[in-house]
């Protein structure tokens, strides 16, 4: 007995057979238990979630971490009381914090496998030992007969057996917007997925009909189980912020090491006492490692996270919202996120005319058809007291599509029963392929007909015209034929309509039919997709469309998105199995369109991607995206879509706006702008601190600035300026530039030359200060380090402002739309002043009062520092060598 054999190429009795089943009596009972042995519940395996003592500690992995954990515990062993503790604590505070902001963004961590595991909860039909029985979906075993009608979700693969008018969706596993019409014939071995129309597979819906079939899957074994599997083995990429951090973190590391071990050995040699060197050593770490760094980070990208937010974009984990901003091709499902995954009527073809749906228009042809479409429908409606635009219907899509039709037009179906009463009807017949019904019209009886165009231009003997109906020639027939392949062409679902003058209904009376038109149907896009998609084009950003669709669907929507598409662009599933990866990735770049793809061909295209170094995002509702969203860097679900789409995806847009994506992909733009901005300021202070330490000892001097001090301006001074520039509003054309390289260094020419050059420039500047008020002038010990220290400090107040824009010098920009850097500029100035005036904090920091001369030399520091960073500032941009 086997699982993997090609089912749908089988006859049903031969599957019957090979399952070793019985198609009318079902598996008898006693053969149950030893199935379910052999094969395993008809459920996928448990995921174990990482309990919150894990979550918490997994955000401790990072280099950067570590170093300050180091650092904090060896000031705490080896410094005097009180100040171990004061020091210590700052550190580890600073760790604790970051660790509780990732650990609350990300508690709710993926629940993709359990989402998977609710579709298999509901009971079904089975046939056992001759009779019809009710079990649980997970009691299901391979060889089980499962029998179901609308409504019904389907709970393994099966063969079917009987199909009796039989409809099923399996949009959740293949994204085809239409149900699938079921058959019972052998198909090639080659027949893809979405094609195999006598299979059921497990999860998909039962729109219409009733059947059975021999269950040839279940569980992981299922094409859905296969799904789950993908999900589960579908590595999660991580961003590149993410990756440069970790890289920038161990170089941070290893610099912070040499320099360590060279001032304690120089310190030695020089016959210092060693503890004073490692306390010496251990300042210099404690100004080198930016304490500050991994708060800010994580604080920015909560900030970017609420702005999302609210413009109803929810990101599921904090560290992809900078991957957003790098965002470099969109991968994109058609139905439901281009388009708006339900039928609706386009357009009426008459023979003289055509006419799109919802027109007014006098033309008695065009309100015959919406007239019998009307009519000729099983559709209903729940509140035909309200207006169109709010009824509820129910029946099936393609009902509800000509029915809608009619109301959109103005031909009400409440308001044409009256006038035209049904009589009799004859329900939709498969094997005819129409549905008629018997009306009263102004006292004469008549039969309308809708049904397949083929089929009714078969039983047609006349054709409507404005003057009334005329014999249906051989020409006539030619150019309804062209018109029907005109709305084939274009992706569409065709209804023919006509009607007859008759006074009884039966299936011998339908024929000699005067054909009244061509009803075409189609899924329409999103109003604003096709503005949300040239302004990617515009930010860079190419877009892929993946769909379960045939070819000359995804290529009539590709158009209306003004894609420009040839025929050498386009791809389908089978072309793509006999593509290896390594020729795929050659071509990747040539294909926009592929159609009949299956999740194993969305994460292979994804993947080619990833190979050329782009910056992938997937857009997906379906069960079926579930594996290509956690594939791509980032994954972009419906909010009207399934939850395990959801669940697998970073952001989730909650309206279905197509344009919160370029939303989302301009405020990872800004998060990423503002994540360099700090990441620069905070260096160039945090190198400037190491500069100073190490001279003074390179040089023999005393320290110029005191550990509590390094500290106090690490964590009180620089805090709030930090976090300021997180909230910095978006710069002038950030969405006109292209997307940021994933190769891109995480400090980019002109930060590494803020950062080293002019930082050591600046801080030679203070060591300079030092050494003339202290070695020059032989001013007191405390004074000089009391200027030293406020000279960092003040400093940093001027140069914030500089660092608010990396493309624009100061002079160019608002310098008063952020208030929370204003009150970080300020603040600096205020908890200065407390810290040389304030007796304690002048105790704790061992600072003294400063006059009006002294705080005009530091406000001079600081007036420079601004000027060569604007100067380093104009170079780069004059020579357009700025980021991104």
């Amino acid at each position: 007995m086997e699982q993997n054999l090609a089912w749908h190429s089988l006859s049903w009795l031969e599957a019957v057979e090979k399952m070793d089943s019985d198609a009318e009596r079902g598996l008898p009972e006693e053969q149950i238990e030893n199935r379910q042995k052999k094969f395993g519940l008809n459920k996928f395996p448990e995921a174990k979630s990482p309990s919150r003592l894990q979550l918490f500690l997994q955000q401790f992995k990072s280099p950067l971490i570590y170093i300050l954990i180091i650092v904090g515990v060896a000031v705490l062993i080896l410094e005097n009381y009180p100040h171990n503790l004061i020091q210590s604590g700052f550190v580890l505070a600073a760790v604790l914090i970051n660790a509780l902001f990732g650990f609350w963004e990300e508690k709710k961590a993926s629940k993709t496998f359990e989402e998977l595991k609710k579709i298999l909860k509901a009971k079904t039909v089975v046939v056992r030992d001759g009779k019809k029985k009710e079990i649980f979906q997970q009691e299901v075993v391979p060889g089980d007969i499962i029998v179901f009608s609308a409504g019904d979700k389907i709970p393994a693969d099966g063969r079917i057996i009987e199909a009796l008018d039989l409809r099923i969706s399996e949009a959740v596993l293949t994204g085809e917007w239409l149900p699938a019409e079921k058959k019972t014939e052998v198909l090639p071995s080659d027949t893809p997925l979405a094609d195999r129309d006598n299979m059921v597979y497990s999860g998909s819906l039962v729109e219409g009909g009733k059947g059975r079939a021999v269950v040839t899957a279940t569980g992981l074994k299922t094409e859905m189980g296969k799904i789950a599997t993908l999900v589960k083995e579908a590595e999660e990429e991580k961003t590149p912020l993410q990756k440069k951090l970790a890289k920038f973190s161990k170089v941070i590391g290893v610099v912070i090491a040499l320099f360590t071990i060279f001032i304690f050995i120089g310190g030695v040699i020089r016959e210092r006492d060693p503890v004073e060197m490692f306390e010496t050593a251990a300042a210099v770490a404690i100004g080198g490692i930016p304490e500050a760094l991994p708060v800010v980070m994580t604080l920015i990208l909560a900030v970017g996270m609420q702005r999302l937010a609210r413009k109803k974009g929810l990101i599921r984990k904090l560290s992809s919202v900078e991957t957003l901003g790098s965002t470099s091709i969109i991968c994109t499902d058609k139905t439901k996120t281009l388009t708006e995954g339900k039928m609706t009527a386009d357009e009426i073809l008459t023979l003289e005319e055509a006419f799109k749906v919802g027109e007014t228009a006098e033309n008695p042809v065009y309100l015959l058809a919406l007239e019998i479409a009307t009519l000729c429908n099983e559709a209903f409606i729940e509140n035909p007291e309200d207006h169109p635009d709010k009824w509820r219907l129910g029946g099936t899509p393609t009902d509800k599509a000509l029915l809608m039709a009619g109301g959109k037009s103005g031909v009400l179906r409440p308001e044409l029963e009256r006038e035209t009463p049904i009589l009799q009807t004859l329900p939709f017949d498969p094997a005819k392929k129409y549905e008629s019904v018997l009306v009263q019209k102004d006292g004469k009886y008549f039969i309308y007909v809708s049904g397949a165009p083929e089929k009714i231009l078969e039983l047609s003997s006349k054709v409507e015209t404005e003057k009334g109906p005329q014999k249906l020639d051989q020409e006539d027939l030619t150019k309804l034929y062209q018109k029907l392949h005109g709305l084939t062409e274009k992706g569409q679902r065709v209804i023919a309509l006509a009607y007859k003058k008759n006074k009884s209904l039966d299936r011998e009376e339908i024929k000699e039919l005067t054909f009244v038109g061509l009803v075409g149907l189609k899924d329409p896009l999103r109003l604003d997709v096709k503005e949300a998609f040239v302004t990617c084009r515009k930010a860079g950003m190419s877009v892929v469309i993946i769909t379960g669709d045939h070819k000359v669907t995804a290529k009539t929507v590709a158009e209306e998105l003004e894609f420009d598409i040839k025929d050498e662009n386009i791809i389908d599933g089978k072309e793509l199995d006999l593509l290896s990866d390594e020729e795929l990735e050659k071509q990747i770049q040539k294909f926009k369109i592929y159609a009949r793809a299956e999740p194993r061909h969305k994460i292979r295209i994804i993947r080619a991607w990833q190979e050329k170094g782009k910056v992938v995002a997937m857009t997906g509702d379906g069960v079926n995206d579930a594996p290509a969203l956690q594939k791509a860097d980032i994954g972009l679900a419906l909010g009207s879509g399934t939850e395990v789409a959801k669940q697998a995806s970073d952001l989730v847009l909650l309206n279905d706006n197509f344009n919160i994506i370029v939303e989302a992909v301009e405020e990872g733009r800004v998060i990423l702008d503002n994540l360099r901005k700090a990441i620069t300021f905070i260096l160039s202070n945090a190198f400037s601190e190491v500069i100073l330490v190490g001279m003074s000892v390179i040089l023999g001097w005393p320290l110029p600035i005191l550990w509590i001090q390094i500290l106090w301006n690490n964590l009180v001074e620089d805090t709030l300026p930090d976090l300021a520039l997180g909230f910095e509003p978006k710069e002038k054309g950030v969405m006109e530039r292209g997307p940021s390289s994933p190769k891109t260094p995480l400090l980019t020419k002109e930060m590494k030359t803020l950062i080293f050059g002019i930082g050591i420039i600046r801080q030679f500047l203070i060591l300079g200060l030092f050494w003339f008020l202290w070695s020059y002038l032989g001013r007191d010990l405390a004074y000089a380090r009391t200027m030293t220290f406020g000279a960092i400090v003040i400093d940093t107040a001027f140069v914030l402002f500089s660092f608010k824009n990396m493309r624009r010098n100061v002079w160019q920009i608002n310098l008063f739309d952020n208030k929370l850097l204003l009150l970080g500029s300020a603040s600096i100035f205020a908890v200065f002043s407390a810290a040389v005036y304030f007796g304690p904090f002048q105790t704790l920091l061992k600072t003294v009062p400063l006059g009006l001369a002294s705080w005009g030399v530091l406000i001079g520091v600081g007036l420079v520092s601004v000027a060569l960073i604007e100067i380093t500032k104009w170079f780069f941009i004059s020579r357009h060598l700025s980021t991104e």
